[in-house]
């Protein structure tokens, strides 16, 4: 969209590294907000692999502590005031904590961008700091603010797509293994059915899921945590995926399976018309390419 293309933009990240199998996607997003910016400058906590454009800069602040993190981010938001318009704070409320005063000193416009059931204290002093909050979907932000804008995810449906992989007859479960995304009923269900099922992703619960598999006599493949390319293939080869969160929001995982063409099953009332959805839902409901240029509209209000 050629009028946002003057904007100079700030992003505030976890981590800039194609290769982390939770936070590689964003990368995807930080080339989508170049091609709509002049300049992008990002300051993240750690960077790794990454291929981004001309007009984007990624500053490290490191591994030290959490007052000289704040430091940090204070010095490189000062220093390079004049390199930016507005900033888009991605997942962390605690960048806004230590920096939100100070864009607000600086006359800069920010975004919070927040898909999580927690509230907390850090994120009831960022929502403040902020002038607008963005989330995914009405559930994926518990907090009330009129500051609320409900954005839908960003799919990178030119990646996440339909291929030539041919589907095998296992079930797949995706996400991080942690109690709230219930694997344990995925692992029951499959067993139930007959099916092996893959589970990509890793966390705490890994030694527990694994017993109850061993309990059960389940036919359980662990795939661990997956770079974007190799999660991919796996939406495509897999004959369903079974969606068992029980965290109240819409799972991005949902929408990248039926963007690659593969089946869902879900258990959550609110996300059961997506069993009948597919690739072109994605494209015109959640697609990186619709997202970015919304998210610019709601940083040049006044």
């Amino acid at each position: 969209m050629a009028h946002n293309i003057g904007m100079r933009l700030l992003i505030t990240t976890q981590a800039v590294d194609q290769n982390d199998p939770i936070l590689g996607f964003f990368v995807r997003w930080i080339e989508e907000f170049a091609k709509h910016c002049g300049q992008v400058t990002v300051i993240c906590l750690r960077k790794g692999e990454h291929h981004l454009p001309p007009n984007v800069r990624v500053l490290a602040l490191g591994d030290s502590g959490k007052l000289s993190r704040a430091y940090k981010l204070l010095e490189g938001a000062y220093k390079f005031r004049g390199d930016y318009d507005a900033v888009f704070v991605h997942m962390n409320p605690e960048y806004l904590v230590a920096a939100g005063w100070l864009w607000r000193l600086l006359g800069k416009r920010t975004a919070l961008w927040y898909t999580h059931k927690s509230v907390n204290l850090k994120l009831r002093i960022a929502a403040l700091f902020a002038n607008t909050i963005l989330t995914a979907s009405k559930e994926s932000f518990r907090l009330a603010s009129s500051k609320v804008r409900v954005m839908g995810h960003g799919i990178d449906t030119d990646f996440f797509s339909p291929g030539p992989i041919p589907r095998g007859s296992h079930w797949l479960s995706v996400g991080r293994l942690t109690a709230s995304k219930r694997h344990d009923l995925a692992i029951r269900d499959a067993h139930a059915a007959g099916k092996e099922l893959w589970i990509a992703g890793e966390g705490p619960e890994r030694k527990r899921l694994e017993a109850l598999s061993q309990e059960l006599g389940a036919s359980v493949l662990f795939l661990g945590g997956l770079m974007q390319a190799r999660l991919r293939d796996e939406y495509r080869k897999a004959a369903l995926l079974v969606h068992r969160s029980e965290t109240g929001s819409l799972d991005k995982v949902v929408l990248e399976a039926l963007a690659c063409g593969c089946p869902v099953r879900t258990n959550d009332a609110a996300l059961k018309f997506m069993e009948s959805m597919g690739p072109e839902y994605v494209r015109q409901n959640h697609s990186l390419p619709t997202l970015i240029p919304r998210i610019l509209e709601e940083l040049r209000h006044d």
